[in-house]
């Protein structure tokens, strides 16, 4: 039970310590620190970083160090990860970095579309349908965008605006297949993503018909709590090995 995608205080999770104690209790063959980063040069992306503090890119080898340490000290596998923000205009910027950082893996996300960030439901509620869809279809392009740079190991939550009320059920299965069909020509994985399960949304990532078309194109995946906190860690691993006990999903191990 590898967990790809965890996050500590050198984002907006908790100390690397307590995640990884929580780990061990849980009983983890793997954790990965996938701390959120983004480099962008635009204003909104900037302004978003200094909100919340995603510093990682000016910290990630004051955290490299602190993985070290963590290692002497537990006998599982502690990942030194990141979680990339992904804009296609801004390719070169990210592959400079990453290359440059050399994280055992990456991760890439889509956040925004048009600079909106997919989760702030209030700036969608005022949409016509027909708006939410251009969102909806801006995202996926954007995601194909992202599987087909292949600058990542593993594509985060890929369904993310469903956690988002007024963006939920504007996917069509054409957004899936082409989705689906970038996977099967890339080396990058999707996760299974239990980042909202016990919480709102309710749900996994990807969404059942989601996961199906991903499925008929012989997509594989990794897992991915995507946990914050300690306490989120055994709870969502469970409900990530009933998923895969209940479709017959055996997850892949990056090769690292």
């Amino acid at each position: 039970m590898h967990d790809y995608h965890v996050h500590s205080n050198y984002s907006d999770g908790t100390f690397l310590w307590h995640m990884c104690a929580a780990a061990e209790e849980a009983e983890l063959d793997g954790i990965g620190f996938a701390d959120h980063c983004n480099v962008s040069a635009r204003d909104p992306q900037r302004r978003e970083k200094q909100l919340f503090g995603f510093n990682l890119d000016a910290t990630y080898e004051r955290r490299r160090a602190g993985i070290e340490h963590l290692r002497e000290r537990y006998d599982f596998r502690i990942y030194d990860a990141v979680e990339m923000d992904y804009l296609p205009d801004e390719e070169e910027r990210i592959a400079a970095f990453l290359d440059d950082a050399g994280f055992d893996y990456a991760v890439g996300s889509v956040h925004s579309v048009d600079d909106r960030n997919v989760q702030g439901a209030g700036q969608f509620r005022s949409m016509s349908d027909a708006e939410r869809r251009a969102v909806a279809d801006d995202y996926y392009d954007t995601l194909v965008s992202l599987v087909e740079s292949e600058l990542f190991d593993i594509a985060a939550h890929a369904d993310l605006l469903e956690r988002t009320e007024p963006l939920r059920g504007f996917a069509t299965d054409d957004h899936y297949d082409r989705v689906a069909r970038a996977f099967a020509d890339s080396r990058t994985v999707p996760e299974i993503n239990a980042g909202r399960v016990l919480r709102d949304y309710g749900e996994l990532h990807p969404a059942p018909r989601f996961f199906e078309v991903l499925r008929e194109h012989d997509v594989p995946f990794v897992l991915g709590s995507d946990s914050h906190d300690p306490d989120e860690i055994r709870p969502r691993g469970r409900r990530l090995q009933q998923f895969c006990d209940e479709t017959g999903l055996e997850p892949v191990e990056l090769d690292l």
